[in-house]
C-alpha cells in the first residue's frame, strides 16, 4: 500500500478507536450518572441516553446524523461530559477535545472522578465572547444541516440559461427533489464550496477524511425539462486561473500535458492574441467539491440524443427549445444597432453579443426577440447560425464530445448518442469506446486500456460493459452560449446536487447589481 494510502487511513483508525472507546465507556459513565449500565450497550439508544443525562435538547440527536456536523457534535458531547464530571477549566476542555481516547476512559473508570451532572442554567455564566461563540457555532450547525438536507442557495454567474434563468439570479435548489446527497468531504470551512474566500486556489476542504457516495431517498429522479444543479463532470482536475476550469479541455486546446507551477496561457479572440492569463497550476477536487453548474435536463438514462441543424431530438422526436431559450443569429442591418436600445427593447446583455453589435454580427435571441428585431426598419436579415458537421478541421482541437477526430460533430449537428442507464449493457467497440471511456473509467472507477485492438476492463478482455448508475444529458437553454453536455458528455447521477425551484432574489449586473438593478417582477418566481 502506498504511503498516501496509509496517511488516509489514519483518520479512520482514530475514528474507529474513538467509537470503540465510546462504546466501552458509556455503560460505566451511565452507572456513575445513576442510569442503568445496559443502556450504554444499545447502539442509538445509548446516544439518546447520553444526550438526556447531559441535559441537551432532543433535536441534538438529529445533528448527530449529519456527516461533518456529527464530528463537531461528538466533540461538544465530550466537553459536556467532562463538565458533568466537574472538569470546568479551559485547559480541561482543550484536553477533552484533543484526547477523547484518554479523557473518556479516565472519567469512566477512575473512582476519583465523580458525576456531578451538567452545569445548572443559573450557574452558566459566560462572557460576551463566549455567548457570541455559542451563537455562531449553533447558527453554523443549523444552517449546514438545513442546506445539506433541504434547500441550498445558488447564484447564476453565466448566461448559459438565458432567458429562462438570468445572470444575477439567486436560486433555492431543492435537495429533497432527488434525495439529499451526504457530504463526501465533510471537513470543510463553513459556507464555502471549494476555495477559501479571497484566495485563488487554497482549498476550503480537506481530503484526509472522506466518505463514500451515499444519497438519501428523494421525491423523484431528474426528469426531462428539470433545471438541474450538478457538479461539473470534468471538474475533478482543474486549471487554476483559467476561464474554462477543465484541465481536459485545456489539454485538448493547447496540446500541453505538463503544467508548470506558474506559467501563462495565451488567450486568443478574433484571430488575435488578447491576453496572457496567469495560471497557478492544477488542483484535484472530489466530486462534491467540483464546480456547480446548472443546465436543463433534456435526456434521461436510456434516451438517444441527437441535434440536427440546431434542433434537439430525443428518441427521434423533436424536443422544442423552452419558450425563453435562445439561439445565436447573424444580424444584417443598414447601420450599427444601438446597444442601449437592444438592452431596453430586447433585454440583450453584453454576454449575448458575438464580437460586438455592429452590422453583420451575432446576437443571442429568443423567438420573440427575433420577431421584434425583424420589425426594426434598419434590420435587413436575421439568420439563425448553424454549424454543419465537419466544421472542425484536423488542425483544430476537438471541443465537441467525445473529443475525438473520428467524430465530426458540432454543437448544431451532433449524435446520435445513447445515454447510459444503470444495469444496461452496451456493446463496446473501438469505434464507440470514446463515447463511454470516461464514464467507465472516471465515473465508475474502472481501469480501461486497449491492447492490440482489444479492450481490457480491470485487466479482463471484454467486448461489453454494464453501467452501475444512471446518466443524464444536460444542455443550456441559451444554446450557442452554453458549455454543456455537447462539449463534455454525460452527467452521472452521483454528480447531481438538486433541482432549481425558486428565484428568491435577482439583480441585473449591467444595471449596478444589488440593489439598483433588482428585477422586481422576477422576485420569488418559480423556476420553469
Amino acid at each position: 500500500m502506498p504511503a498516501w494510502a496509509h496517511a488516509h487511513m489514519i483518520p479512520w483508525i482514530l475514528l474507529l478507536a474513538y467509537l470503540v472507546v465510546l462504546f466501552v465507556c458509556l455503560p460505566k459513565i451511565f452507572t456513575k450518572a445513576g442510569t442503568p449500565a445496559w443502556a450504554g450497550w444499545i447502539p442509538g439508544y445509548n446516544l439518546f441516553v447520553w444526550n438526556r443525562i447531559l441535559g441537551k435538547p432532543w433535536y441534538w440527536i438529529i445533528l448527530l446524523l449529519v456527516p461533518g456536523i456529527n464530528l463537531l457534535m461528538l466533540i461538544i458531547y465530550n466537553v459536556n461530559t467532562s463538565i458533568a464530571f466537574n472538569e470546568r477549566t479551559l485547559k480541561q476542555h482543550v484536553i477533552a477535545v484533543l484526547t477523547p481516547w484518554v479523557t473518556l476512559p479516565r472519567l469512566a473508570f477512575k473512582e476519583q472522578h465523580k458525576w456531578v451532572g451538567p452545569l445548572p442554567v443559573g450557574q452558566r455564566k459566560r462572557g460576551l465572547a463566549g455567548q457570541w461563540g455559542d451563537a455562531i457555532l449553533f447558527a453554523v450547525i443549523v444552517a449546514t444541516t438545513f442546506r445539506t438536507f433541504t434547500f441550498e442557495a445558488f447564484t447564476i454567474p453565466t448566461p448559459s440559461m438565458e432567458k429562462s434563468l438570468l445572470t444575477g439570479d439567486y436560486l433555492f435548489v431543492s435537495k429533497l427533489s432527488y434525495g439529499p446527497r451526504m457530504p463526501m468531504t465533510p471537513i470543510t470551512f463553513p459556507f464555502t464550496h471549494h476555495t477559501l474566500p479571497m484566495t485563488r486556489s487554497v482549498p476550503s476542504f480537506t481530503t484526509w477524511f472522506s466518505l463514500p457516495y451515499f444519497r438519501l431517498p428523494g421525491l423523484g429522479e431528474p426528469e426531462r425539462g428539470d433545471a438541474v444543479v450538478f457538479n461539473f463532470p470534468e471538474g475533478d482536475t482543474v486549471v487554476v486561473g483559467y476561464d474554462n476550469p477543465s484541465y481536459y479541455q485545456w489539454e485538448r486546446q493547447t496540446g500541453r500535458r505538463n503544467i508548470l507551477e506558474r506559467h501563462f496561457v495565451d488567450y486568443w479572440s478574433d484571430g488575435q492574441q488578447r491576453a496572457r492569463i496567469p495560471i497557478d497550476g492544477i488542483t484535484i477536487r472530489p466530486t462534491d467539491k467540483q464546480e456547480n453548474y446548472i443546465k436543463r435536463c433534456v435526456g434521461v438514462a436510456g434516451d438517444s440524443i441527437e441535434v440536427r441543424n440546431g434542433d434537439l431530438y430525443v428518441n427521434g422526436v423533436l424536443s422544442p427549445l423552452p419558450v425563453m431559450g435562445q439561439y445565436a443569429y447573424d444580424i444584417v442591418s443598414k447601420g450599427s444597432l444601438v446597444k442601449e436600445r437592444l438592452k431596453d427593447d430586447l433585454d440583450v446583455n453584453k454576454e449575448e453579443y458575438d464580437n460586438g453589435y455592429r452590422s453583420g454580427r451575432g446576437l443571442a435571441l429568443t423567438a420573440e426577440g427575433v420577431e421584434k428585431l425583424k420589425a426594426n426598419k434598419n434590420v435587413t436579415e436575421v439568420r439563425r447560425r448553424i454549424k454543419p458537421k465537419g466544421s472542425y478541421k484536423a488542425t483544430d482541437f476537438w471541443p465537441i464530445f467525445p473529443n475525438d477526430s473520428a467524430y465530426n460533430w458540432t454543437e448544431d449537428n451532433f449524435g446520435p448518442v445513447w445515454v447510459p442507464k444503470a444495469g444496461a449493457t452496451v456493446k463496446l467497440t473501438l469505434a464507440n469506446l470514446p463515447l463511454y471511456r470516461r464514464a467507465i473509467q472516471a465515473y465508475e472507477n474502472n481501469t480501461l486500456e486497449v491492447r492490440g485492438g482489444d479492450i481490457f476492463i480491470n485487466g479482463a478482455k471484454t467486448d461489453s460493459y454494464t453501467f452501475k448508475q444512471d446518466y443524464y444529458w444536460m444542455m443550456g437553454d441559451n444554446r450557442h452560449r452554453s458549455q454543456d453536455a455537447r462539449f463534455w458528455g454525460f452527467v452521472p447521477f452521483d454528480h447531481v446536487v438538486g433541482k432549481a425551484v425558486l428565484v428568491w432574489l435577482t439583480a441585473d449586473p449591467e444595471k449596478g447589481g444589488f440593489p439598483m438593478g433588482i428585477r422586481w417582477k422576477r422576485l420569488f418566481s418559480l423556476v420553469r
